[in-house]
């Protein structure tokens, strides 16, 4: 038994859920990783889009929606702020007019959030910001499983002459050894492409890909058992493009696609990562200007919580 005195998020009897510091589900607010287990931060990045930009604003209004969280998972009974050190350490500093410096700001953040042996949860921008994310896991921990959820495969080889873009961040991470093919899954892949090689590639390289046609009117619970054995039980990165969902769930984004996964889905692939020894997870691509409602943010700081619960260490209650 420790006497160690968890965060907690500030509870709407404390203060009303409209008011406070708009930090992620109202947890504290620190300066660094130093001390914690797991750390949201956000990166308000979205140069590297090709669509419709304003994911830059998607950390912002993530972290206002998720004043209506609550710190206890009634569904898996997941008490995380019982058992792991959770705050938020805010956002990180991008070179708004420079992709290729921000890339190396945002991978040098990621270096110091794992130096401090703490597990970053990340609220996007755009996908672009994984490939560094993933270049700094690679120092700690070599080459990772994923499950990333998309609309698309993100392999692009340039996007109008360029390697690092929201479209090409797999490519390059295959390519530079960070990430294990053969312990990747991409679900949710659907719409339309330029050639077939948008999915075969990946899927030559060793990547499970699992199109939308093949999730429709069916519950993911029985795909996520296949995917934690074949992920095993090395560490995992989970990686979830919002317009994997649909755009009849998830508007605001920038590049959304028809007949994508339900909420039900989605929560289904997050909760199946349970077991699996996750290094790290971010949802990126909410673009807040496309969705007056809110209900896309809404709906990622949710799956934010519902990575945060199946994190190793989470405690469970009966």
């Amino acid at each position: 038994m420790t006497d160690k005195k968890f965060n907690q998020p500030l509870g709407g009897n404390e203060m009303p859920r409209f008011g406070g510091i708009a930090t992620m589900m109202r947890l504290p607010q620190v300066a660094s990783a130093a001390g914690l287990d797991v750390a949201f931060v956000g990166v308000p990045f979205d140069i590297g889009t090709s669509n419709r930009p304003g994911a830059r604003f998607g950390p912002r209004q993530i972290r206002c929606e998720s004043c209506l969280i609550r710190p206890y998972n009634m569904a898996t009974r997941a008490a995380p702020f019982d058992s792991l050190q959770v705050a938020d350490i805010g956002d990180i500093a991008i070179n708004t007019f420079n992709l290729q410096k921000s890339v190396a700001i945002i991978e040098a953040a990621y270096d110091e959030i794992l130096a401090a042996d703490c597990k970053p949860l990340t609220m996007g921008g755009d996908h672009t910001i994984s490939l560094p994310i993933l270049r700094a896991l690679n120092k700690q921990h070599g080459p990772v499983g994923i499950v990333h959820v998309d609309a698309h495969a993100d392999i692009n080889d340039h996007m109008f002459g360029e390697r690092i873009a929201h479209g090409t961040p797999f490519r390059r991470a295959i390519e530079e050894g960070l990430i294990e093919p053969k312990r990747m899954v991409q679900i949710g892949l659907r719409a339309t492409g330029y050639a077939a090689d948008d999915f075969d590639w990946p899927a030559e390289q060793g990547v499970r890909v699992v199109t939308a046609e093949e999730c429709w009117y069916k519950s993911l619970a029985p795909l996520m058992a296949q995917v934690r054995e074949q992920l095993g039980a090395g560490p995992v990165y989970l990686t979830f493009d919002i317009d994997g969902l649909d755009p009849a769930f998830a508007s605001g984004t920038g590049t959304p696609e028809i007949g994508g996964l339900s909420i039900q889905q989605g929560l289904e692939i997050v909760r199946g990562c349970r077991g699996l020894d996750l290094v790290g997870a971010d949802l990126v691509e909410v673009a807040p200007a496309y969705d007056p409602s809110g209900n896309t943010a809404l709906t990622a700081a949710n799956l934010l919580f519902e990575m945060l619960c199946v994190f190793p260490g989470v405690e469970y209650r009966a």
